[in-house]
């Protein structure tokens, strides 16, 4: 459903999670001041911007208050969403909150969807869309990482660097344009040389941002980590063990675990999606050969495979259609050998790692060898790291568009500075086509209301 963008509207919602001592109701737009006024013990139709009041929310019915709160002035333009807000505090029972809210809602304002805040917030020019959609990537954020590439986003950073990369651009089209006004004369204001060095530049800086986003979106989404092995190694033990909690069945009947079972864990602070998968062998069982047709399309989408097997059991030949780390791990070791062996602490010369499930031996090892193959590379406080697809594939957009410039300017002989063999329009449009892509970024050309509506529909209701 697309998002009402009637900005005369007064919308509320409940910000804060079911269960805690405290609530806040938000409220903005026109007229939520005076809305605000109908319920509460004191008239802040008048109050001042940045200002807090105690008092009560009395019952429609005038039978008494519901609960004593302190109601939070914003006046626009300096409020979030850029309107006249409200925010009343008031104590977290389930009662209060929707009484207040049936309150709200009697006297003219109406239930706000899902993102409506953060998306007035962007209407109203106090963030653009790269920014917006930080906010619901910091509230989603589960460590330190995903919570630093938000903050980085929010406070303006990947911004900036694409209004650096906008400034190069328009300059080049400029110089494009200004050729174009004056075709007849045969006038060249653009070098051509300075041009394609300035299109490499641009390219390479472009590049280097979509190329982060293999790391970001590993970060932000986990890495999938496949546990593969035939029947009965302890791949679900394994799992369970990981976990700290027994989230698969173990069992020593072959086949139990016929469907995928996932969840995450986080490794030094980076997010690991395990996958347990049904066991590799030979069977006649139709549905356990639908469970291990799964496992190796698990295993193919994985970004690293956890091979596992047992002492005297080979491992199963996996052949898979791309490269990838693959963790060759022995379990059950503690049939074989003490619990003190040097083998639960070191790779073998064959990079075996020796491990007991059931024991837990062996599992730090492990779990060092599983952040050694995410290979997530240390980022700068600074550094723009890009985790959104949405971003990811406008950059992929305008780094195209910016390739058909610069093969132009290749066919040219740019240091004798030729007679460009391109037509400069043809040159003009690309650039303008690689603008057009970095814009939908931060939003400043996305008008359309089911694009917008598709962005926001994830946030929580209340942001």
């Amino acid at each position: 459903m697309a998002l009402n963008l009637e900005s005369s509207s007064t919308i509320c919602a409940i910000a804060t999670a079911p269960g805690g001592a405290i609530g806040i109701i938000r409220i903005s737009g026109i007229g939520c001041l005076n809305i605000v006024s109908k319920i509460f013990s004191k008239d802040i139709s008048r109050a001042k911007g940045y200002t807090m009041h105690y008092g009560q929310i009395n019952a429609a019915d005038k039978s008494g208050p519901i609960d004593d709160v302190i109601v939070s002035v914003f006046r626009a333009p300096h409020s979030y969403t850029g309107e006249d807000s409200v925010e009343i505090s008031c104590h977290g029972s389930r009662y209060v909150l929707q009484s207040i809210m049936e309150l709200l809602i009697q006297y003219g304002a109406r239930q706000a969807f899902p993102g409506e805040f953060t998306q007035r917030a962007f209407l109203n020019g106090k963030m653009d869309l790269s920014q917006a959609e930080a906010v619901a990537d910091l509230i989603a954020s589960t460590n330190a990482a995903t919570h630093r590439m938000a903050m980085s986003q929010l406070r303006g950073g990947f911004r900036q660097e694409l209004s650096a990369l906008r400034d190069q651009l328009l300059h080049l089209t400029a110089l494009m344009e200004l050729e174009l006004d004056f075709t007849e004369q045969d006038v060249e204001f653009a070098d051509r040389t300075k041009l394609y060095n300035l299109s490499l530049e641009i390219s390479h800086h472009i590049q280097h941002l979509a190329d982060s986003f293999h790391t970001g979106n590993a970060l932000k989404n986990g890495i999938p980590v496949a546990i593969i092995g035939a029947p009965n190694v302890g791949k679900s033990t394994l799992l369970n063990t990981l976990l700290h909690e027994d989230r698969a069945i173990v069992s020593e009947i072959q086949g139990t675990t016929r469907d995928l079972i996932e969840d995450v864990i986080q490794i030094e602070g980076i997010t690991f999606r395990f996958i347990d998968t049904a066991g590799i062998r030979r069977t006649k069982d139709q549905i356990e050969k639908m469970g291990i047709e799964r496992s190796m399309q698990a295993a193919e989408r994985a970004q690293i495979i956890l091979l596992l097997s047992e002492p005297n059991v080979p491992f199963p030949d996996l052949r898979l259609k791309d490269e990838k780390p693959i963790l060759r791990v022995i379990n059950k070791c503690d049939h074989t050998m003490p619990s003190s062996s040097f083998l639960y602490h070191k790779e073998t010369a064959d990079h075996l790692i020796h491990i007991s499930a059931i024991t837990g031996d062996g599992i730090p090892l492990l779990q060092k060898a599983l952040v050694r193959a995410a290979a997530i590379p240390e980022l700068d406080e600074n550094e723009t790291v890009i985790s959104n697809l949405r971003h990811y594939e406008a950059l992929c957009l305008a780094q195209q568009s910016l390739q058909r410039v610069i093969k132009g300017l290749a066919s040219s002989d740019v240091d004798k500075n030729d007679v460009f063999p391109i037509p400069t329009d043809l040159i003009a449009q690309d650039l303008r086509e690689c603008l057009h892509y970095l814009a939908t970024i931060t939003g400043s050309e996305i008008t359309n209301d089911e694009v917008l509506a598709t962005i926001f529909k994830n946030f929580c209701v209340g942001k």
